[in-house]
């Protein structure tokens, strides 16, 4: 029921080192929280008139993938566009998840991790474009990398799960980027 690659990610991550529940729910919370900022956002796009059960439908299919595209999207957004978005989306990804499984199952063990590589990318690609034309983006994620590092070298720290480190890393250069670049009030155009 988790729709966000970053959430699965992280909680893959917190399995794979034997976490709690309370550092799954947490680090869930924090990641998936920047979906309850998005479809705020997302909302103020929205005609004064569109249904509550549109809005809900929306909200559910919001990704940074989805919320990118619709962001940009000039004049208000119509729910029919984010459907659209929406239904390409998920097909794409359950598709993507039934091919990679299959091919996972008859590849070789070397390939396969060499195509681990292919989520890494994905992040990249989201990341790069925004970082570029956006100096306070470069330098959340420049400092998100740092402090990651510094908490895997750091031995107070270092003894934290990597679960635990995540979410001291997103809330800290979080925190920190709201109180520099709070984000002022916009108009849809």
């Amino acid at each position: 029921m988790n729709v966000t690659s970053a959430g699965q990610f992280a909680g893959l991550t917190v399995i794979a080192q034997a976490g709690t529940y309370f550092e799954m729910a947490i680090l869930q919370f924090i990641v998936n929280l920047r979906y309850l900022l998005m479809s705020a956002a997302l909302s103020q796009k929205l005609s004064p008139d569109t249904k509550t059960v549109h809005r809900l439908g929306i909200a559910y299919g919001v990704t940074d993938e989805i919320f990118g595209i619709s962001i940009a999207r000039k004049g208000l957004l119509d729910p029919r566009y984010s459907y659209g978005a929406i239904l390409a989306a998920v097909t794409g990804w359950v598709g993507g998840t039934v091919l990679g499984a299959s091919a996972g199952a008859i590849l070789p063990e070397m390939v396969v991790s060499a195509l681990g590589i292919a989520l890494y990318g994905m992040f990249l690609a989201i990341i790069i474009p925004p970082a570029r034309e956006e100096r306070p983006v470069l330098i959340a994620v420049i400092s998100g990398m740092a402090l990651a590092t510094v908490c895997w070298y750091m031995p107070g720290l270092r003894s934290l799960s990597q679960g635990m480190r995540i979410i001291l890393v997103t809330v800290v250069v979080a925190g920190i980027c709201a109180v520099l670049w709070p984000v002022g009030d916009e108009k849809a155009e």
